[in-house]
């Protein structure tokens, strides 16, 4: 069993004309120096906060435009922002970036943003607008039923976390050749996987724990999220079951999955290796908009 501490709701400074002033459905997460980045699936734009204090977040504009204030509408139409990860420095960003992606379980959803982050860890330049079909279209041939959720760079390459639902719980990791994934956001050619691992995390009450997010150690291990939520679906939401964080090994053999407190359902997590502990912190998707996401912090053994 693993206890959540809270740190914080995920609230966001006020601005003229500004809608809530939180994030409500917090999917992605990622730490960078004096950072921590987050996307929610369903807004347009990156939240920043700060690491180290409890003051409020900004918001990054990703996508123009605005979303419906309708929850109906506002799941159509929204990009579904599932997938936050660092990118390691290249020719485009000496730096690194910062990539968001869309689930991929409709059409309006397979796309996605780049930053460029500077030495220091803040992002800098302007979003850059990435089409994921060259990535994500080849497959459908593979998943009935596509939702990304995680990635993690693993050495020289890119593993994406499919997630299951239900009956159709397809969790996978999917291997890529990073040089050739970094060139299919460009858009210009399709590209396949190296490898698909197909990976079973168990139940709790009856229900398939699915990934929600994943994040890499030093060693090439990788830490994950996975909720068991009741749907039989990657559009409609259900109640959460239950939570876990789990310990894949570099070749993704599950090592161990422990169950949280309690049935929060965790869909971002930052994982950082403190001699035999894995210090964690992970936020949360509610799944109604009425309800700030929040940041939780959590121990593990290493």
């Amino acid at each position: 069993m693993i206890t959540l501490t809270k740190i914080r709701e995920l609230d966001i400074a006020a601005s003229p004309g500004a809608g809530p002033t939180f994030l409500s459905a917090a999917s992605g997460l990622v730490r960078a120096g004096d950072f921590l980045y987050v996307v929610a699936d369903d807004e347009l734009h990156l939240a920043v906060f700060p690491a180290t204090t409890n003051g409020p977040g900004r918001v990054i504009p990703l996508f123009e435009g605005e979303l419906p204030t309708s929850r109906v509408e506002r799941k159509a139409l929204k990009p579904d922002l599932e997938t936050l990860t660092l990118l390691p420095p290249s020719q485009d960003y000496p730096t690194g970036a910062i990539l968001a992606l869309g689930s991929g379980s409709r059409r309006n959803r397979r796309k996605g943003a780049l930053l460029g982050v500077h030495a220091q860890s803040a992002v800098q330049g302007l979003p850059k607008i990435i089409d994921l079909s060259a990535i994500f279209d080849p497959l459908d041939a593979v998943f009935r039923k596509l939702n990304i959720e995680g990635a993690a760079v693993i050495g020289d390459e890119m593993r994406l976390f499919q997630r299951g639902n239900g009956r159709d719980s397809e969790n996978a990791i999917i291997r890529f050749a990073l040089p050739a994934f970094l060139d299919a956001l460009s858009g210009e050619s399709a590209i396949e996987p190296l490898a698909i691992q197909r990976i079973d995390l168990g139940k709790i009450d009856g229900i398939p724990l699915s990934f929600t997010d994943a994040a890499t150690l030093p060693n090439g291990s990788m830490v994950f999220s996975a909720v068991a939520e009741d749907t039989d679906d990657t559009y409609n939401d259900g109640p959460c079951r239950g939570a876990g964080i789990g310990l894949l090994d570099r070749d993704g053999r599950l090592l161990r999955m422990l169950r949280f407190d309690a049935p929060y359902k965790v869909e971002g997590v930052d994982a950082r290796a403190d001699g035999e502990a894995i210090r964690l912190l992970l936020v949360t998707d509610a799944d109604d908009p009425a309800i700030p996401a929040v940041l939780f912090s959590a121990t593990m053994e290493n």
